[in-house]
């Protein structure tokens, strides 16, 4: 594993979504697309992938309700041509773990992020939040074939998530907005 918590095997295994077949089949193609040499960077590139702490960051750009930052943010990946689906993908599953902590205190995680994490981000998110945030984001990736282009869906799904808080949050947030102005 890497710093980042994420290897390429691990990479491999989530893009073969549980065949073996497939996996040896994208392993071949890795080590083929890599001239021989298997990498982080070339599993990413050949996979459109992108590291556990871009997803991260996105998370917390949510929970601060900062929709510049996470526009600029999200717009920053794609220097990486990331697939879309499979970043909305990933951020719900750390939805998913987020909902866990807040609700089973106990609740420790697993290997794809780190149990100080989850508590973090569990601290700063509603639970309604992290339930919304988590709807909009498997139909957002749902919807993805019928956006102009997967960016733009992709964007459009994080807009989604901010435009819609329940209205004490959306209060805040406007009301913030508002005094800055």
């Amino acid at each position: 594993a890497h710093e980042d918590g994420m290897s390429q095997p691990n990479d491999v295994a989530i893009a073969a979504d549980g065949s073996m077949r497939d996996g040896l089949s994208l392993l071949d193609q890795l080590i083929a697309f890599g001239g021989g040499n298997v990498t982080e960077e070339a599993a990413r590139a050949m996979l459109g992938t992108i590291a556990r702490d871009h997803v991260v960051k996105l998370a917390e750009h949510l929970a601060a309700g900062d929709a510049p930052a996470l526009m600029r943010y999200a717009q920053s990946l794609e220097q990486w041509a990331p697939d879309y689906a499979q970043v909305l993908d990933e951020l719900a599953s750390l939805l998913v773990r987020i909902a866990m902590k807040q609700a089973v205190a106990d609740f420790e995680g697993d290997d794809l992020y780190a149990p100080e994490l989850l508590e973090r981000l569990a601290k700063s998110f509603s639970p309604e939040d992290a339930q919304l945030y988590y709807q909009t984001a498997i139909i957002g990736r749902r919807d993805l074939q019928f956006a102009p282009e997967p960016r733009a869906g992709f964007e459009m799904t994080l807009l989604r998530m901010l435009a819609f808080r329940p209205a004490g949050d959306a209060g805040v947030a406007a009301g913030s907005a508002a005094s800055q102005g």
